[in-house]
Order: C-alpha cells, then sequence, then structure tokens
C-alpha cells in the first residue's frame, strides 16, 4: 500500500469565513450585522477566497515533491503519439519522367476550422508511369486464359468473365512490370456494350491487387465506365503494399477484377463486359502523413566541457526518434553524430551516448558518479568545451489535436513539381495526448513494484499499456492449451462521439501491433510466447420506454438517455465505474434501469429490453431478452440504441 499524500490544510471557504465571524465578538463587538449585504462580511469573504486559494497552493506542495521523486527514479510520463492519416496527392498531368514527393512533404488543414494542423510524409512517395505486360481471365483459380494479344490488337475484344452462365468469382486480371504501390492508377477502357444489367453505379465487382500470397481490396475512386460496360475510366487507389506473384506463365504485379455475388437489391451481369483496349496511367499517389512538425538542425548550446550537460529544445513534447533524428556535436575540426540511450548504466566514459526525453525534449549528457569507496566514474562521455551541440532533426506534435475529418487536409505548404492538389478521403486515426501527472502518479506504484518483467497476467496488461499511449486497456488471458500462447487482449483508445463508435475503430494500427509485440518481446519469460489481438466486441442494442415528468422537454430527454446508456455500456468509459466495461461483466435490464432512473427529466422507467447486435450487417438478433451473458474475452459495445419517451 503507498503511503497516504497529506491534505496540509483541509479547510474550504465557508470554513474560513464561519472562522472569521466568530472571531468578530472578540475583537470588535459593536459590529453586530454579520449578513452577506454587511461591507465588513463581503471583506470577510473577499480575504476568505484568496485564502483558499493559498491553501490550495499549499496542498499542491506534496505533489511536487511527489513528482519529483519521480523523476528522480527515472520514471517519464508517456509522451503523446501522433495521428496518421493517408493522403493523396494529385499530379497536373500524365508526364514520362518518376515524380517524387519527398519525406517531410507538410500538408494542413482548411477552411474554417480552427488553426490549421500540419502533417508530414512519413516517406518518398514515388510516382511512376505503369507498363502493362500481361492480360488473363479466370473461372477458376488453378487456370488461367492468356488474353494479352487479344487485349493489345486493335480490332480485337476480350471477354473479361468468359464463364458460361456468368457466375460470382469469374476474375479478368492485369500484370504490370513494376510495383504500383501508392500510386493513383487511371485506366483509360475502351469498351463494347455488353455487361448489361448492372447499376452502372454498383456494379457487383471488386477490384484487388496482389500483396505476398493473398489480394488486398483497392479503393475505387471514380468509374465513369459503369462497370466495364462502356468507354471510360476508372481511377483505382492502390494501397501501399504490391508484390510480384506468378500466375499461368507470367510473374508480374497483378491488379485484377473479380465478380462478386450481388447484394438483394443490387442487379447482376447478364452477360460479361467485353473491352477493346485498355491504358493504364499514374495521375497521382497516396501515402501516409503524421500529425507532426519537423524542425532541422536546431542549435541546443555549446558544451562547457563538465559531465551531466542538459540542453532543452524550442519545442516539446516530441515524437518518437526516426532514423536520422540524433544529436551531433561540432568542433572546428569533426561533427560526430552521438548515439540516445534510456539510461547511463551501461555508459563508459568514452561511450558517445546520451538521453533524449520525449516528454520535455530535454538532452542529457553523462554523468559522472561517486561511488562508496570514493572513487568516481564517468557514464558516457562528455561534448568537449567549446562543441555545439545540435539536433540534427526532430518532430513535435500528436495528441488529440490531430484528430481531422476527411477531405480537410488540402492545403499544401510546399510546391512539389507536378503536383497541384492534396487531400485525404479517410479521417485521421491514432493521435492520443500525453500522459497527466494523475495519471502518471497512478502508474508509478504498479511499475516499481513489479519492475520491468512480464510474469503475471498484471504485469502484461501494466507492460501493454505502457508501451503506447494509443492502448486504452489490456486483458491477459491463459493459454488454452497447454504451452500455447499467452493470450493478450487490446483495446485502443478511440475518441470522438461515443454513438458514432463503429467496431472498426477499435481495430489496432499495424505499426501499433508491432510496437507492442517488440516491448512485450523484450520482458517476456524466455519460452513463453504471446498472441497479441482485440476482444471479441459483442453488440448490443437497449430498447427502452421511459416516461418524463408533466411538462419535461421530450428531446432532450431522450437525447439525455440515449448518452447515458451510450456511455454506460462502452468499452472505454463505461461500466459503474466508468472505467470501461468490465471483461466477465454480464449486462442486464435492472442496470439499465439503474441508469435511465438517474437520468435528469425521467420520471420512470416503464420498460427496458436487451438485443443482440450484429455489428458488421446492422441488425438484431433474436428476441429481446432480459440479461446478455459475456465470454471472458468479450466486451460489450452497444449500437443503434432506441428510447421511447412518453
Amino acid at each position: 500500500m503507498s503511503l497516504p499524500v497529506p491534505n496540509l490544510d483541509d479547510r474550504r471557504f465557508q470554513d474560513i469565513v464561519n472562522e472569521a465571524k466568530a472571531l468578530i465578538p472578540t475583537y470588535c463587538r459593536e459590529w453586530t450585522n454579520h449578513n452577506v449585504s454587511d461591507p465588513g462580511v463581503a471583506l470577510i469573504e473577499l480575504f476568505a477566497w484568496m485564502t483558499e486559494m493559498v491553501l490550495f497552493r499549499l496542498n499542491q506542495v506534496p505533489d511536487v515533491f511527489y513528482t519529483h521523486m519521480l523523476n528522480l527514479i527515472g520514471f517519464e510520463p508517456f509522451a503523446p503519439s501522433a495521428a496518421k492519416a493517408d493522403v493523396t496527392f494529385w499530379l497536373s498531368g500524365v508526364t514520362s519522367e518518376a515524380v517524387v514527393v519527398p519525406e517531410g512533404t507538410e500538408v494542413a488543414t482548411s477552411g474554417d476550422i480552427g488553426a490549421p494542423r500540419v502533417f508530414s510524409t512519413l516517406h518518398d512517395l514515388v510516382i511512376v508511369q505503369p507498363t502493362m505486360m500481361a492480360a488473363l481471365t479466370s473461372v477458376d483459380k488453378d487456370i488461367y486464359v492468356d488474353v494479352w494479344d487479344d487485349l493489345r490488337i486493335e480490332q480485337g475484344a476480350v471477354t473479361c468473365f468468359p464463364s458460361d452462365p456468368l457466375e460470382p468469382g469469374a476474375t479478368f486480371y492485369l500484370g504490370f512490370d513494376r510495383s504500383l504501390a501508392g500510386n493513383a492508377i487511371q485506366l483509360t477502357v475502351a469498351a463494347q456494350v455488353e455487361g448489361i444489367g448492372v447499376l452502372p453505379d454498383r456494379p457487383p465487382l471488386l477490384w484487388e491487387v496482389s500483396v505476398g500470397g493473398g489480394w488486398v481490396p483497392v479503393h475505387v475512386f471514380s468509374d465513369t465506365t459503369g462497370g466495364l460496360n462502356r468507354d471510360g475510366a476508372i481511377v483505382l487507389l492502390i494501397p501501399g503494399a504490391h508484390d510480384a506473384v506468378s500466375l499461368g506463365r507470367f510473374r508480374a504485379f497483378w491488379l485484377r477484377a473479380k465478380l462478386l455475388h450481388p447484394e438483394p437489391d443490387q442487379p447482376f451481369y447478364r452477360a460479361s463486359p467485353k473491352l477493346q483496349t485498355v491504358r493504364a496511367a499514374s495521375v497521382g499517389g497516396t501515402v501516409t502523413a503524421e500529425h507532426s512538425e519537423t524542425i532541422y538542425n536546431e542549435l541546443l548550446g555549446i558544451s562547457n566541457g563538465k559531465p551531466d550537460q542538459r540542453f532543452g529544445l524550442k519545442h516539446a513534447p516530441i515524437l518518437q526518434r526516426r532514423d536520422g533524428e540524433l544529436i551531433v556535436v561540432i568542433t572546428d575540426t569533426t561533427s560526430t553524430e552521438w548515439t540516445e540511450v534510456d539510461d547511463f548504466s551501461g555508459s563508459d566514459a568514452d561511450d558517445t551516448h546520451y538521453t533524449w526525453s520525449s516528454t520535455t525534449g530535454e538532452v542529457t549528457f553523462g554523468p559522472n558518479i561517486r561511488y562508496p569507496n570514493g572513487t568516481a566514474r564517468q557514464h558516457g562521455a562528455v561534448p568537449p568545451e567549446g562543441a555545439r551541440i545540435v539536433a540534427s532533426r526532430y518532430r513535435h506534435g500528436g495528441g488529440l489535436a490531430g484528430k481531422v475529418g476527411a477531405r480537410t487536409l488540402t492545403s499544401l505548404r510546399s510546391s512539389p513539381p507536378y503536383i497541384t492538389q492534396v487531400v485525404n478521403f479517410l479521417p485521421s486515426t491514432g493521435g492520443v495526448d500525453a500522459e497527466s501527472i494523475e495519471a502518471a502518479k497512478q502508474r508509478a506504484p504498479q511499475t516499481l513494484r513489479a519492475g520491468a518483467r512480464a510474469v503475471t497476467a498484471e504485469d502484461f496488461q501494466r507492460l501493454t499499456v505502457e508501451a503506447d499511449a494509443r492502448v486504452a486497456r489490456a486483458r491477459c488471458l491463459p493459454p488454452k492449451v497447454s504451452g500455447g500462447p499467452i493470450r493478450l487482449l487490446v483495446v485502443p483508445h478511440v475518441p470522438g462521439d461515443l454513438e458514432q463508435h463503429q467496431i472498426d475503430d477499435y481495430a489496432l494500427e499495424p505499426d501499433l501491433l508491432q510496437r507492442l509485440a517488440h516491448h512485450l518481446d523484450e520482458r517476456r519469460i524466455l519460452g513463453s510466447t504471446i498472441e497479441i489481438g482485440t476482444p471479441y466486441y459483442q453488440g448490443v442494442t437497449v430498447a427502452a420506454m421511459v416516461t418524463t415528468r408533466p411538462s419535461g422537454p421530450v428531446g432532450l430527454v431522450r437525447d439525455r438517455a440515449l448518452a447515458a446508456i451510450y456511455k454506460y455500456v462502452n468499452p472505454l468509459v463505461g461500466g459503474s465505474d466508468g472505467m470501461g466495461w468490465g471483461f466477465d461483466s454480464d449486462l442486464s435490464a435492472a442496470a439499465i434501469y439503474q441508469v435511465l432512473k438517474g437520468v435528469d427529466g425521467v420520471e420512470r422507467v416503464d420498460e427496458v429490453l436487451l438485443f443482440e447486435y450484429d455489428l458488421r450487417n446492422g441488425e438484431r438478433i433474436g428476441a429481446g431478452r432480459e440479461v446478455i451473458k459475456l465470454e471472458p474475452d468479450s466486451l460489450f459495445l452497444s449500437s443503434h440504441n432506441r428510447i421511447v419517451v412518453r
């Protein structure tokens, strides 16, 4: 149990006023009017308010000592994480030479949405013109028909899906000589009007590219061909990965169109489309950008040649360092890149090491430590006197401010050649503020007590939350079979309106999975394995009928009731303690009764029913129930709740 933090003076405003009034007869018996309208009492209340402010500052002294103690033992709050968004750059026109949008290109929000939020690209985007080298059709995954010659001949025509009768699963392939990863590809098509029967804006077609041993969907930005039925152009946004695979006798980077099973209200092709020519061109490209600004070659200061030197940055907090983001020590004759370390415990006097705090941005060089036998040891080299300390590059930003909507990143802060426009078609993801001091104070005792090793289930959960600020909760479950992997269920932070939360919002980003795996791999017990995933999100719909007080605002009461339900049945802020719905905690109608009874304006709760809800297909499952059970690896996520107010 941690030691209690004392409250040095627990008096409040009214306590101070009452004490002062009680002393009036002792010091001024003639003063008999003690009402709040008396000018003297007004002065007492004024000074009582000022005294309360002094006491408030006084009671923060233990917190300051606590924070300084954490700093002494090397405990640091989590730095913010940056939101990411895929941004698409459009060319001014098709050009034969490769167009490079360099890493660090900045784009910003525009319009009436407050101060601009700046995003920087994470790597180079290379837009190259593709060369088509093969075309295939297939009605079976093991049988491919070469139609390349027919497609190249001006008078020829290729039947895209040659099955008879036409069935879902038939596929048309286009092969390219190089990867199209990240490019926006425009397919200009000359077609015969054969594939009639489909809705031009909703053809049962899926475009995909080859990635590894499988296929990844491609976003169709625009299609004026009506589903390959007429002359026009299709613009496809190729994802960031595109691999070569062997199909038939060709090894190429493949792009394919596949017939899908139609939806209930979606007509199917009555005949296969026929193509006379297909021309491919790159008209843009997509790259991932993060909410950050990059600072280059910032001079931090001049070395005085002494141990334990500290230098601050102009901007903080800063983001996790990437390649090329380091400290350079420059003298009149040399320029040396030094190495960042977590601490100096393993550093010798000749090791060019430094520490760099993500939270404060402070750069620290090695100290000189005195040991019990009287000797002193230098941990880490000392920059020579007069040397310039330079940060070659660092990125600052991150936090919830990076949450931007779709089509808001539209302003170019520089002018890359041949680029005219930029836009993000999807909202940004990720982005978490730095850890608060209160949260760090709660986490510190657990970290110091258990150390940095993952032994118990609680250790795995704690280390998972510590690994990245994007992690909100974690649950560790034992292996399903003896010797199997330890199961770790991770719930990420999902900002925004709780009513708008979708199941896809709770998916784990690939870089977050990689970071968690690396963090835990260094701390797990030798011989143990870890399987990282997400909980099964059990959809649930609450249907309730409530009665308002006489003359109560019906619409306002309904909104309050819905907000209370979405907050209560939520993986992040749900449950009775507001810390997220508990694993193994069933949901009952009785609990919903209690929540609704506490809503302002509700006189009584007449009826409550719970329905299981298919979060993927958007429909209720089965009849209303009083209780819905929850498995140990599951969490509730409510959707499409309904409140009837009478």
